[in-house]
């Protein structure tokens, strides 16, 4: 039990900000879940530039590190191209 007013304040926000980032981290793990289970390039496409942009943003907030946003996204990339040579072959 907190002993001061600020200390109960930062239980207060930290749960917040807890519950915030635990649902934008779900809301990560679905987006680039739907990506790689796409068949379709153009689909896969638009729904990698969401993520794309929700990675970037969940690192400049803090919520993720910015070079794990990095590796995400050129994991992503890959498997797109990927989905691109399939169509090709």
């Amino acid at each position: 039990m907190p002993q001061h007013k600020s200390a109960a304040k930062r239980v207060r926000t930290s749960a917040k900000r807890r519950e915030r980032n635990k649902a934008n981290k779900t809301r990560l793990k679905n987006i680039v879940k739907k990506v790689r289970e796409t068949k379709d390039k153009e689909q896969a496409t638009k729904i990698f530039r969401e993520a794309t942009a929700l990675l970037d943003k969940l690192a400049d907030k803090g919520v993720i590190h910015k070079n794990k946003a990095a590796n995400q996204k050129s994991k992503l990339a890959k498997v797109i191209n990927k989905l691109q040579e399939e169509k090709k072959a």
